[in-house]
């Protein structure tokens, strides 16, 4: 296997420390959706005539979640991951905080920026600080990523109970308060760095020329973005949609928001199994498989009502929430570790900040053509993240990874 390890101490991190990490994850995903999982009861609130003409005012969210990535990964690398962690759990619930006290859409508009702002510092920061002293980063990976989207399915579950019983306010507050606290916890048990990543000797994991690596990095950035819309859409979108096809069979908000939950917490056990293999295995037949299957999916979930959309619906998030940890490995395997966090920021802030329009275009899209004809655009989507995984490179066999 040809593979160095990025650091001199091959140590991984302590149980607290991977645990805070992949808890990081969660709340990150967690706060980009309580928006998403409140807008409901905030239209209502604020006197807007439905949800889809609130739903624009939380782009800024998403914009400087990815945006924010440029400057968080360059910041990562060069002055400390420890330190960039400890900002993002104190700033990302402090900014909640604010959001919660907010009198009217423009000051949540506002809000909701901040909290994207402070978001962006997880994906580029978290996951290289994450996998940096790892022996089989694919799981890792995984893991994470199975953290990250019970983010999402906490956010439908937790969202749901707390506006039922204590109103939309405590849905964010609530969730603010813990982050402190986490980010307190990790300042306490993560060990200061004794140099900045930059400052390191690293190597990637596959030596390629420098045009294959620069095609492959052009690749991970366009499926990222085709990805993050799928992504964007579907977990910005689902609440609205279960409610809307299951106008009759159910309608209690608290149990749409269990079943939403169900089916992230269901679909986010394949990034495990995703990670497994791509330990094991190359990139490219993996990622086009999983993204194939979304095709079908879409098509499917675009005119199935009531149960049989709930079916549809677990395998659109299992095939989206599978390709989620294929940028990340891809990134592990082909960059320096020195330089993961700012490759990561700039290509998440390009691929981010154009999926950031899916969150914008939601509301709007679905009042003019309907969440069927959305879905069949989704579902382009994935017909043109396949065609864009097709021109990346194969990897050497003598490359191709194995377990330890």
């Amino acid at each position: 296997m040809n593979a160095t390890h990025s650091a001199p101490d091959t140590r991984d991190h302590s149980l607290a420390v991977r645990l805070l990490l992949n808890v990081g994850h969660g709340l990150d995903h967690m706060f980009l959706l309580i928006f998403a999982a409140s807008v409901g009861v905030i239209a209502i609130d604020f006197g807007f005539d439905s949800w889809e003409d609130l739903m624009p005012y939380g782009v800024g969210a998403f914009l400087l979640f990815g945006l924010g990535s440029i400057p968080a990964g360059r910041l990562g690398d060069l002055w400390g991951r420890r330190r960039m962690m400890v900002v993002f759990f104190v700033g990302i619930g402090v900014s909640t905080l604010l959001a919660a006290l907010t009198q009217n859409a423009w000051q949540l508009a506002a809000a909701l920026t901040l909290v994207g702002a402070f978001a962006s510092i997880y994906h580029p920061v978290g996951i290289p600080f994450l996998v940096q002293k790892s022996l089989n980063p694919g799981y890792a990976i995984g893991i994470n990523g199975l953290a990250g989207n019970l983010g999402v399915a906490i956010a439908a579950v937790l969202s749901g109970f707390l506006i039922k019983w204590l109103g939309w306010r405590a849905a964010f507050a609530i969730p603010a308060l813990l982050s402190i606290g986490f980010g307190i916890w990790f300042a306490y048990v993560c060990p200061a760095e004794t140099e900045a990543p930059a400052k390191r000797k690293a190597k990637a994991t596959v030596n390629f020329p420098p045009a294959i690596i620069a095609r492959a990095l052009a690749v991970m950035t366009v499926s990222a973005a085709t990805g993050s819309v799928l992504f964007n859409f579907t977990t910005n979108g689902n609440g609205q949609l279960l409610l809307e096809r299951f106008k009759g069979i159910v309608e209690d908000p608290a149990t749409l928001g269990i079943m939403l939950a169900a089916i992230y917490t269901v679909a986010s056990l394949m990034q495990v199994i995703v990670g497994k293999l791509l330990d094991r295995f190359a990139v490219r037949p993996l990622f086009l498989g999983i993204v194939l299957m979304q095709i079908p999916l879409f098509l499917l979930a675009s005119y199935a009502q009531g149960w049989w959309l709930f079916a549809a619906l677990l395998g659109v998030m299992v095939m989206i929430f599978g390709a989620l940890p294929f940028v990340d490995v891809m990134v592990v395997r082909y960059v320096d570790d020195r330089m993961r966090s700012r490759v990561a920021g700039i290509r998440l802030a390009i691929s981010l900040g154009l999926s950031s329009l899916a969150v914008w275009a939601l509301g709007p899209s679905v009042k003019s053509l309907g969440f069927e004809v959305m879905l069949m655009v989704m579902a382009g989507f994935a017909v043109c993240t396949a065609l864009v995984v097709t021109l990346l490179p194969k990897e050497p066999a003598a490359s191709t990874p194995t377990s330890n």
